[in-house]
């Protein structure tokens, strides 16, 4: 028979095995420049294969504290049905500075495509460091992420 001891260990038990994971989920911050993410511009336009393209306000999607702005319905949609596959990488931050450990806003029109993973950087002089070793960047990036957060 469960009594109540049992029941609040049980519970409390199963709070700290789920603790780790909120709290990663909570600190997952995209950077977003009064409000908009990646400065108004369509992530999935990224992909395209052109050059990134404004969303408008009024094909918007609030997504993990941010507005999304997407210039069509159907990029809208191909977001809400995988975000993470379209979403910046370190959270919409500068690559290069997270790599080295804090973070710092980007600039939407300097980005580049790594392994169908889009990665902003702050500006075009910042993009030439970037470019010297972009594999290695990543990597001492994902090292610092995402706790570069909290600095």
């Amino acid at each position: 028979m469960l009594n109540r001891r049992t029941i609040l260990v049980c519970a409390i038990s199963a709070l700290c095995l789920t603790a780790p994971a909120v709290q990663a989920e909570q600190i997952q911050i995209f950077y977003a420049d009064d409000g908009a993410a990646i400065g108004g511009y369509d992530t999935v336009s990224y992909f395209s294969g052109s050059d990134p393209v404004r969303g408008r306000p009024d094909i918007a999607v609030m997504w993990k504290g941010a507005v999304w702005y997407f210039s069509s319905h159907e990029n809208r949609e191909a977001f809400e049905a995988n975000p993470y596959a379209y979403a910046p990488q370190f959270g919409g931050y500068c690559a290069y500075a997270v790599s080295r450990g804090y973070t710092v806003g980007t600039d939407p029109n300097v980005w580049k495509i790594v392994d169908d993973k889009l990665y902003l950087v702050h500006s075009s002089s910042i993009e030439k460091m970037w470019e010297r070793d972009v594999e290695g960047n990543i990597e001492m990036a994902e090292d610092h992420w995402p706790q570069v957060l909290r600095n």
